[in-house]
């Protein structure tokens, strides 16, 4: 089942004296920060803060949250990951939360063998990497590119693809 309230980035410190907050963000577009308006101190959504500003500053987001106008109330959130629903995520067709596809099994589309679990992804610029964790424990990269990754259906919890020639053995 995939979870509604995504952690998305922690606050890991103040900026100024209004209470502002300094967050690292957890996703590949922090631009997402200055376009929705509320962000949640849990995973189930129980604590909605809204945010009033956001703006870019070296790869980070500073953060001015309602309620929140001093420095010292700013340094009670230090540390706090935050978390957005899931609805709020703009996403087109076929693109996945990295998350989502983490634990994933990734089978041959073909024979519907199992190769393994999808560990972890890295991005790469030209395509994304999928790292994929076999039996045996050895971990073997998987290029993101439509020749490979055929189907991926995380609902089931399955990406179906077609190994290039070589890729996960010593063939020629």
């Amino acid at each position: 089942m995939l979870k509604t309230y995504i952690d998305t980035g922690k606050i890991v410190n103040t900026h100024g004296l209004r209470g502002d907050v300094k967050m690292e963000p957890w996703t590949d577009d922090p631009q997402l920060f200055c376009e929705i308006k509320t962000l949640y101190l849990d995973d189930q959504g129980q604590h909605p803060i809204e945010i009033e500003k956001a703006r870019l500053q070296k790869g980070m987001v500073l953060l001015k949250l309602k309620g929140i106008d001093t420095i010292e109330a700013g340094e009670t959130l230090r540390g706090k990951i935050l978390y957005i629903h899931r609805d709020d995520i703009p996403m087109e067709e076929g693109e996945y939360l990295i998350q989502d596809l983490l634990g994933c099994r990734v089978l041959d589309v073909d024979t519907k063998e199992q190769y393994g679990t999808l560990v972890d992804v890295t991005p790469t610029g030209a395509n994304d990497v999928y790292h994929i964790r076999f039996a045996d424990g050895t971990v073997r990269l998987c290029p993101v590119i439509p020749d490979t990754i055929i189907k991926t259906d995380v609902q089931a919890g399955e990406i179906e693809i077609r190994p290039l020639k070589g890729l996960f053995d010593d063939e020629d």
